[in-house]
């Protein structure tokens, strides 16, 4: 059995390469054709930059704040690093690095799907009920979702940090799963060299990881394992502070003042929380730079972008709730959209629009698995189960974009942890069908 599920995994992996690198050659070997001008073209200018000797800029001004040929911390350093090595040994074509990035981002990202989904269900099967009575059938089917899965397969071949970014973020859920039931040193290791890879594509994961670290004590301290968590959790801290320090030193000489890895944390509370949205949030338009701070380097405007990006929220909370809940929309929107490509909105609408009501469905299946939660023993029970941390993240992540910034495209790394919820429901709907046509042949 176990034989012939690593066979069907292998064929699924082999479709997500193939299905990714049709989507890479009909996107083909520019940048500067629709979709997703502004993120392509900014990699792609660093990578080529970046072989050329000029380090991380640009050599003309570049969106939203950066002067030529200065030193930028806008944009992921790991990501034009591996666009700059795609460059160096292919040369200096998109294409190349959207066949790379198809290759190694088909095969691993339906792997760590398949990973996560045995994580949450090994401990949930129930041999009085099935799918659950089948575990190794949930996680091959998580894998093929993820394979077929439009809207990942199309940010696979683009050039933009999504497909390692969301790999890295599922690697992270099922390594602090993994730690949760058994804290170790190896496992505090792998946790932080997945924290670390993620922080450095993008900066965004920060908030969770101290969520999930609370999490994990949590769970240390009701098992009785609390001294091994801490033991554990400070290896991955340790880890990801070496990881970023390196760019933090970099960010040191190059602005003079304390920038941790990026300087897009400021401008994006900023622009997205300007007056310029009222309470009707526009995701694809940018606030301008204010001109008085256009003489600040990237670090300083970084925090004075902040300052003000806050302080636009205390001025007017009332507007700032309406404007995140406007920005709901924009988070979970599938629907075709005017202002996005005719591949976009076949994309969204052919996978979030798709999957989720499989997705809703299986959730209330796994929660109706996971037993009451009537009492306070009962919620204590349920939270330290892979199904909480799995909700934990969902629930948390989606609300630190809905109340900053949100894009479809933000939502990836909640669509993609979803997935074996999907296969779960749809593989519950399957059973009970034919169980259906049984019992009408057999008049029962």
């Amino acid at each position: 059995m176990k034989l012939r599920s690593n066979t069907y995994l292998l064929g699924i992996l082999v479709l997500s390469v193939l299905v990714r690198i049709a989507v890479s050659f009909y996107l083909g070997d520019v940048v500067d054709a629709p979709p997703l001008l502004t993120d392509q073209r900014s990699y792609h200018a660093l990578g080529a930059r970046l072989i050329a000797g000029h380090g991380f800029s640009f050599d003309k001004g570049w969106y939203p704040f950066t002067p030529p040929d200065t030193p930028t911390a806008h944009w992921s350093f790991l990501y034009s690093l591996f666009v700059a090595a795609v460059y160096a040994l292919f040369g200096v074509h998109p294409l190349a690095v959207r066949l790379t990035q198809s290759v190694i981002g088909g095969i691993l990202l339906p792997y760590m799907v398949y990973r996560l989904a045995r994580r949450i269900f090994a401990a949930e099967a129930d041999p009085s009920t099935s799918p659950l009575s089948r575990p190794r059938i949930i996680p091959l089917v998580s894998a093929l979702l993820a394979a077929i899965y439009a809207y990942l397969a199309l940010y696979a071949a683009t050039l933009m940090t999504e497909t390692f970014y969301i790999t890295a973020l599922l690697w992270v859920l099922e390594q602090a799963l993994a730690l949760a039931e058994r804290p170790t040193w190896r496992g505090g290791l792998w946790l932080g060299l997945g924290l670390g890879i993620a922080t450095l594509l993008r900066q965004s994961i920060l908030p969770w990881v101290a969520v999930m670290f609370v999490w994990l004590l949590w769970v240390g301290l009701r098992r009785g394992s609390l001294r091994r968590t801490i033991g554990s959790l400070s290896i991955s801290a340790l880890l990801l502070i070496a990881m970023l320090m390196p760019f933090t030193i970099r960010n040191y000489f190059a602005y003079g003042r304390f920038l941790l890895l990026n300087s897009n944390a400021g401008y994006a509370m900023y622009s997205a929380q300007h007056p310029m949205h009222g309470t009707n949030f526009q995701e694809f338009t940018a606030a301008p730079v204010p001109q008085e701070l256009m003489g600040l380097n990237e670090a300083q405007l970084d925090q004075e972008l902040m300052r003000r990006g806050i302080g636009f929220v205390l001025a007017e909370p009332g507007r700032y709730l309406l404007l995140s809940l406007s920005r709901a929309r924009a988070y979970f929107e599938f629907w075709p959209s005017p202002d996005t490509t005719l591949l976009n909105n076949l994309g969204r609408t052919g996978s979030f629009g798709l999957f989720l009501p499989f997705m809703v469905y299986g959730f209330w299946r796994a929660f109706r698995q996971a037993g009451p939660l009537r009492s306070r023993s009962d919620w204590a029970r349920f939270s330290v189960t892979p199904l909480a941390l799995v909700s934990l993240f969902m629930l948390f992540y989606s609300a630190l974009h809905i109340l900053t910034w949100a894009m479809p495209r933000y939502r990836l790394p909640v669509d993609a942890t979803a997935l074996p919820f999907a296969a779960l429901g749809l593989l519950d709907l399957v059973r009970r069908i034919v169980i259906s046509r049984k019992s009408f042949v057999t008049g029962e």
